[in-house]
């Protein structure tokens, strides 16, 4: 069961990356993150009160705050670095960000075995591979590398805060719903900030409606993502943590093919090359 639900998470977690990046190729990042929460906010709403979750409130809820914080930032990033593309590079790329957990394991006192250590060699050559052939003559390769890697940093942090926000079921929902308020208070924020600045909440082409039509897309980015994060709970609760781990971090794979088959994405040979050693790099952290 424990393998089933972190294939599960992984499968979700791809899914909504991917179509994370689609969406933002038609309408801006932010109007991204922020709808997709919004929708997370009153589904996870609804589950903290039918749960009684809110019996779990206490001080440990400000690492979701944190977490809440940090998110709209590593989303943002990602999402944009993901309509920059391609997805088949960006994505495992993102993945990366598993060593944030690991250092702070470090700081605590943990220490890597040496699949970890190699995990962490592997994975920077990894992004030399995958970076490396678009810094010459193309800014936006380069800005889609600095961005994921932005990304991967967020994501990794937010691992590590909410991790340390709830000890049981009921407090995880409450957690992830704080989280996730936290996420529409920051985006919305930078939305305004960004509106104020001149940019556009919404697409040039088609405004709201092209919204409204993509809202059961966003609704399933959000949901997704929540989704996901709930399965590899329970999964790493259930079951050995390395084994949920490694078969949870696959889900770079699940975007790559998504944009294969959707989008006919071809990389070149050294781009595929370095996005499969980060994503080799990221299984031999999750599982060392």
């Amino acid at each position: 069961m424990s393998a089933l639900l972190a294939l599960a998470t992984s499968l979700l977690w791809g899914l909504a990356d991917f179509g994370g990046g689609l969406l933002t190729r038609r309408m801006p990042a932010l109007t991204v993150v922020v709808v997709s929460q919004c929708v997370a906010v009153v589904v996870l709403g609804a589950i903290v009160v039918a749960t009684g979750g809110f019996s779990e409130w206490g001080p440990q809820l400000w690492y979701a705050v944190a977490a809440g914080a940090v998110g709209p930032v590593a989303m943002l990033s990602f999402y944009k670095a993901l309509a920059l593309g391609p997805m088949g590079v960006v994505s495992p790329l993102g993945s990366i960000g598993v060593m944030v957990p690991v250092g702070v394991g470090l700081v605590l006192g943990e220490r890597p075995g040496l699949l970890q250590y190699g995990g962490i060699a592997v994975a920077v050559v990894g992004i030399l591979l995958a970076g490396g052939p678009e810094f010459r003559g193309a800014a936006v390769r380069r800005q889609a590398i600095l961005l994921t890697l932005l990304a991967a940093f967020g994501f990794g942090a937010v691992m590590a805060l909410i991790a340390e926000a709830s000890t049981t079921l009921t407090g995880l929902f409450l957690a992830l719903f704080v989280q996730r308020v936290t996420n529409v208070v920051v985006g919305g924020g930078a939305l305004c900030v960004s509106v104020k600045r001149g940019a556009k909440a919404l697409p040039e082409e088609g405004g709201m409606k092209v919204v409204w039509a993509a809202l059961p897309a966003l609704a399933f980015v959000g949901l997704a993502d929540v989704a996901a994060n709930g399965t590899y709970s329970v999964a790493a609760q259930t079951g050995p943590v390395t084994v949920a781990a490694v078969l949870a971090s696959l889900y770079p794979v699940v975007t790559a093919l998504a944009a294969r088959g959707v989008l006919k994405e071809r990389l070149r040979g050294v781009q595929a090359a370095g996005a499969g050693l980060a994503l080799i790099g990221t299984v031999l952290l999750a599982g060392g």
